[in-house]
């Protein structure tokens, strides 16, 4: 979910060829929830294997991260850990926001509106530990490296940014803004051509690239006042002030600098208190917990064991699987081949 601070940032227009050679930390959670919301049939159903299992995970990573390889990006899949404990009304939220979901999507198909069956099915994603264990399976045979983080991902990720393991966090989410990463990459599992829901068009969608360091510039605040103001709006781990959105959070936030200045004001003026420990809250954002990351190696594309886990576990096509890693195998030797020739020179 995160804050939405979409309306604040700075977003800068990119080609998906700009990222070649630049490693990228995903925010796997993020990106996998993309795919098991897409990769539907009309009705809403999950893509599924023969025996019912949902493989719409499997799917979005396999072609997805096949594009990325040979785009020459190269990504770095980032897994959540144990949540917080302060996340426990966030996650009790979804719970209920997906059995309301689930109950619409059965109406909606008895009264045969597909449109909004699709609509309402997308919201009832679930993420197994299976999946998850298929999803690092498949990732890692493919050569790409796999992290745990401690707790959130998108923080880990955040902070190997900071660190220089990665150039950017790839996420949906503004979450990463407030954790600190210099860059924020979003639409990456989206870019290409995208049908608009129930509209008869489509539109192009393109990576965009957010600078924290210009958005806080063009802001004329510091990360500091962004976490306040992602707060003041609503965070994973708190509630924010009814009514009260990014906009005039951050019109408090200039007039305000410090947290207890900030919990005086909104008392006095909103009559709200924070429900949970705003100091602890703040600290989440500035000093996430973080596990270090040693000898990251992205690895070859194993075809065996690829072919084995969506092949003959879960019925994908093996001509298409097959074509694609055989495509994936010749890019590879033909940038290796160039990287000699362009070293030669």
């Amino acid at each position: 979910m995160g804050v939405d601070l979409g309306d604040l940032a700075v977003k800068n227009t990119i080609a998906l060829p700009s990222l070649s050679g630049k490693i990228i930390a995903v925010d796997a959670f993020n990106i996998i929830y993309q795919f098991l919301a897409s990769i539907r049939q009309e009705d809403g159903t999950p893509l599924s294997d023969f025996k019912g299992n949902i493989t719409a995970h499997l799917s979005g990573l396999f072609y997805r991260n096949a594009k990325f390889l040979d785009a020459g990006i190269k990504p770095i899949y980032v897994f959540d850990g144990k949540a917080h404990p302060l996340k426990q009304r966030v996650q009790t939220e979804r719970k209920t926001i997906k059995k309301q979901a689930e109950q619409k999507w059965k109406e909606a198909l008895e009264q045969e509106k597909y449109a909004d069956a699709r609509k309402f099915a997308q919201a009832t994603s679930k993420l197994t530990p299976l999946m998850v264990k298929e999803s690092m399976q498949l990732l890692e045979s493919m050569g790409i490296p796999v992290v745990q983080a401690p707790s959130d991902g998108e923080a880990q990720a955040a902070i190997m940014v900071q660190q220089g393991l990665a150039h950017a966090t790839a996420s949906q989410d503004y979450d990463a803004m407030m954790f600190g990463s210099p860059l924020l990459l979003r639409n990456l599992s989206i870019t290409g051509r995208i049908k608009v829901p129930r509209q008869n068009r489509y539109i192009m969608v393109e990576p965009e690239l957010i600078n924290l360091k210009e958005t806080l510039s063009s802001l004329q605040i510091d990360r500091t006042s962004l976490i306040f103001i992602g707060m003041l709006s609503g965070t994973d781990f708190n509630e924010g002030i009814r009514g009260v959105g990014p906009k005039t959070a951050l019109k408090i936030v200039r007039e305000h600098k410090t947290l207890d200045e900030i919990i005086a004001y909104v008392k006095e003026k909103y009559d709200y208190q924070f429900e949970v420990d705003a100091e602890e809250v703040f600290h989440l954002f500035l000093d996430p917990p973080y596990k270090p990351v040693e000898n990251l190696k992205f690895g070859q594309l194993d075809e065996e064991s690829i072919s084995k886990l969506l092949v003959d576990e879960h019925d994908f096509s093996e001509d298409r699987i097959v074509k694609i890693m055989g495509d994936l195998q010749k890019r590879v030797k033909e940038r290796a081949a160039q990287s000699k020739l362009d070293n030669w020179f």
